[in-house]
């Protein structure tokens, strides 16, 4: 398999420049009373979020924090493993491995780089986001018209509906563009999300993924092999 590379464009680095919507919209092109019965539960149930950035503010990382509780739960109470293969590629030399700590880009369009850090968020609860980001780029190489359909109809319901155990963390503004997409679905249905979701991987996950047991060990045990052979 030939190196997917990360087409949407790249988040900004300044804090200010990610300033997203108020509050987490529940909205989703679903209707009627049972959907709108559980969209006014879980309101009611989360606090109120702040009117900063979607990734710092206390409610977003309240649901972030949360939504790793539920699938930790629903992981431990089904046993059951529910992840596709991982991509196809060949073993990561040293050198390749010391790039990943340079920056998440050049993490992210090394497939082995992404495997590692896959297993991390596994690790994590949070393997969704990268499992939803994997799947918006294999959405933007698709042509054909009603393959392309069904893939973004398939990638709504798995990550972006509220009643999928492996949602993916969206503010307000980013779920509304998407419903508006919705109606004429692209390939580039999800591109906002997919931004947001790795913007959200690069800042919370990306850290703690470099200090991480499974990077230090596949580091230092490559590091062992090269200098024995």
């Amino acid at each position: 398999m030939t190196d997917m590379l990360y087409t949407g464009p790249i988040p900004a680095e300044q804090e200010g420049e990610l300033a997203m919507g108020v509050g987490r919209s529940e909205t989703a092109p679903l209707s009627g009373p049972a959907v709108q019965g559980l969209n006014t539960t879980q309101n009611s149930q989360r606090p109120s979020t702040c009117c900063f950035c979607w990734c710092c503010c206390c409610s977003c990382s309240w649901n972030e924090d949360e939504r790793r509780r539920r699938r930790k739960r629903i992981s431990q109470d089904n046993k059951m493993e529910s992840i596709p293969n991982c991509e196809a590629c060949t073993k990561p030399s040293i050198e390749e491995m010391q790039l990943w700590a340079q920056s998440f880009d050049k993490l992210m369009r090394n497939p082995a780089g992404r495997n590692v850090f896959r297993e991390f968020l596994r690790t994590e609860y949070s393997e969704e986001n990268m499992l939803f980001w994997l799947a918006c780029e294999d959405l933007k190489q698709e042509m054909n018209k009603k393959s392309m359909e069904e893939k973004v109809r398939s990638i709504y319901e798995d990550y972006i509906s509220i009643l999928s155990p492996k949602e993916v963390s969206l503010d307000a503004r980013v779920r509304e563009v998407i419903n508006r997409k919705m109606q004429d679905p692209t390939p580039r249905t999800f591109e906002d999300a997919q931004l947001q979701i790795y913007t959200l991987m690069h800042r919370d996950s990306y850290p703690r993924f470099l200090s991480s047991s499974i990077y230090k060990s596949l580091l230092h045990g490559n590091s062992r092999s090269s200098s024995e052979s």
